[in-house]
């Protein structure tokens, strides 16, 4: 007997977060995130579209997924597919390869046993939290990783210019100001005032530093919080009233678009797991 889909997560810690999941056939509706996803294949295929082709990840290769990239899941073999998955947050691995804009990984699938190293480390004791200090290491390493792969040579900030070291301030200023206000609507003109940047240079350079637009970033703060409410038993709508979603079937196209998933196979998902 084929044992049920499966997914289990932790909550984000400064700028990561695991998943382990298996599928046995369909996974995952068209979709895309805010984040890298960097993750292994255990056992398996596993399937997906990403950047206009159709790809395949095999036992012991590593996903590198964009932030903001389109992408889907699927299982390429009849058994199935399991794999880990760690989303990392673009500002994370722009801070620990020095305040750089993160690097472009063209290859979605690989071997790779340095980026592989790395995900057996951050796993080693899930869903156990991270400590501090191992949290740091992993996203070091990734960011080594990720820059080792890229798709242009990583260059030292020593070379960055003043003005992109406003730029650079502006954004994270934005950025933080989002992550606070996140339920609510946020109009340009605030955002022009935090970060000090008009709003059309303030998009430019917040989607080189963090890999998405101000409102995407919002509304995935949003829906992180509407995920880890939802595993927790919360009706969809006092969930969508909490995280600022107009009503449920707001809530429900966002987290699809988000996510692949309905918040109702989520919440099945994430019940099958407990």
């Amino acid at each position: 007997m084929t044992a049920p889909d499966q997914i289990r997560f932790d909550e984000p810690h400064a700028g990561l977060q695991r998943l382990a999941a298996h599928f046995g056939g369909h996974a995952y509706d068209l979709h895309r995130h805010e984040t890298y996803a960097v993750g292994l294949t255990l056992r398996g295929v596993q399937a997906f579209h990403y950047r206009g082709a159709q790809t395949a990840s095999r036992a012991g290769q590593v996903m590198v997924l964009h932030p903001d990239e389109a992408h889907d899941g699927h299982a390429g073999v009849a058994d199935g597919f399991a794999y880990r998955m760690l989303y990392v947050d673009p500002s994370a691995i722009s801070v620990a390869l020095g305040d750089v804009p993160p690097p472009f990984v063209p290859d979605a699938v690989a071997d790779d046993p340095v980026l592989t190293a790395v995900l057996h480390e951050a796993f080693a004791d899930f869903p156990h939290t991270l400590e501090p200090l191992t949290v740091d290491a992993v996203v070091g390493r990734l960011a080594e990783g990720l820059a080792a792969r890229a798709d242009s040579a990583w260059r030292s900030p020593r070379g960055a210019t003043a003005g992109h070291a406003v730029a650079l301030r502006g954004v994270t200023r934005a950025r933080e100001f989002l992550v606070a206000e996140a339920p609510r609507t946020i109009a340009s003109e605030e955002l022009e005032s935090v970060s000090g940047l008009d709003r059309f240079a303030l998009a430019r350079h917040f989607r080189a530093a963090f890999g998405t637009s101000p409102h995407r970033f919002q509304v995935g703060r949003r829906l992180g919080r509407a995920r880890t409410m939802i595993a927790g038993g919360t009706p969809l709508s006092e969930v969508a009233a909490a995280t600022g979603f107009a009503d449920q079937s707001h809530l429900t196209r966002q987290f699809s678009a988000r996510f692949g998933l309905t918040p109702g196979r989520w919440a099945t998902l994430s019940r099958a797991s407990a």
